[in-house]
């Protein structure tokens, strides 16, 4: 087993889940790398993780992070920076010996992707594997949790799912999944070094079905109300103000009805021994999210 591991993006939904599974496993080498030392900092140590802090855009605070550690989790946000945080970040790794690396990059990630954030991704991927350090390259479909964004989760609590989506159809996979993929790896990585992993929910719906599962999950009407993809854009860009982000979400949202996100497999439940979660299940567990007010 990897004995010491480094988690970026500590405090999101897949690192978190990621250091969630390591410590169900029994793993007590983890460390993890965030921006600020707050509230949820101090829940980490008392949980016996270690905490260090710096920037994903500083060279030097990734080589303190990166001292000593074996395995590590590199994820990004969506945001301008992508290629020089992943130049740094293999630089650090490849400097303090690190033996592997999940990579956390996105179905649409190709070299002539429209959206900039996906062709950063595929660039990211290309990086890393060019500076030798071993890494897997994990590329999930849209998460589950788009139904738990800002622009979205006031319109379910009216009744209303609106996306730009269609008829097409994908299998959106939670992050707790990812996180326990993400943590399989790095708990033994010499089994996936140099392989890319699509990742899937279990089943693909249309987003007439999704508003089905919420309708009969909640015990109340939700109705999806297609919109197209321009009025979508003008909407996210007003309620964003993230210009970057917008300009991602509009054209993954063009991907989606090209397919691009459509597919499944058994990579979850072959990793981690457990299928991935049901979009029942995770509005379920998300219930008081959606909660009327």
């Amino acid at each position: 087993m990897t004995k010491t591991i480094l988690i970026t993006g500590a405090t999101g939904n897949t690192g978190g889940a990621a250091i969630d599974d390591l410590l169900e496993r029994g793993h007590t080498g983890i460390r993890a790398m965030l921006r600020t030392d707050d509230n949820r900092a101090a829940a980490l140590r008392d949980r016996g993780v270690e905490t260090v802090f710096g920037d994903l855009l500083d060279l030097t605070s990734i080589r303190a992070a990166l001292k000593g550690i074996e395995a590590a989790y590199f994820v990004y946000p969506i945001a301008p920076g992508l290629i020089q945080a992943t130049a740094y970040f293999a630089q650090a790794a490849k400097e303090a010996g690190v033996k592997a690396i999940v990579n956390m990059s996105q179905k649409s990630a190709r070299s002539d992707a429209a959206s900039h954030a996906a062709q950063d991704h595929w660039i990211g991927e290309r990086v890393f594997d060019w500076s030798g350090v071993p890494v897997t390259h994990l590329r999930p479909t849209f998460f589950a949790e788009w139904l738990l964004y800002p622009f979205q989760i006031p319109l379910i609590k009216r009744g209303i799912l609106r996306t730009p989506f269609g008829h097409n159809k994908h299998a959106p996979i939670a992050a707790v999944d990812q996180g326990r993929v993400i943590a399989a790896i790095l708990a033994d990585p010499a089994p996936h070094s140099g392989k890319t992993y699509p990742l899937y929910g279990p089943v693909e719906l249309t987003q007439a079905q999704v508003a089905e599962i919420l309708s009969k999950t909640l015990g109340r009407p939700i109705a999806f109300e297609p919109v197209s993809l321009e009025t979508f854009r003008t909407e996210i860009e007003t309620h964003l103000k993230r210009p970057f982000l917008a300009q991602h979400l509009y054209e993954v949202a063009r991907d989606h009805g090209t397919g691009i996100f459509a597919g499944t497999n058994d990579v979850v439940e072959r990793l981690t021994g457990r299928p991935p979660m049901s979009i029942e299940a995770f509005v379920a567990a998300n219930r008081a999210a959606f909660a009327e007010r």
